[in-house]
């Protein structure tokens, strides 16, 4: 399983899947996180977290802990 923490700079990825539970999954789809979704990733801070991205045409920021549970392809 490769999830979007093993997405090296400036790859894209297709969502296939969210792992989670509760509030957490929840909140990963509020930002806009759904299955079928492109993602480029932009930036990675310098100690690796947070996460900068692009998702559906807007910046977004998550931690490294959040990017565990999306499953890509």
């Amino acid at each position: 399983m490769k999830t979007l923490k093993d997405i090296s700079v400036g790859g894209t990825c297709t969502v296939v899947k969210l792992h989670g539970e509760g509030p957490t999954k929840r909140r990963i789809m509020d930002m806009g996180i759904t299955k079928g979704v492109e993602i480029l990733v932009r930036k990675v801070a310098p100690l690796g977290d947070p996460m900068e991205l692009n998702v559906r045409g807007y910046e977004l920021s998550i931690r490294k802990a959040d990017a565990e549970k999306i499953e890509v392809q």
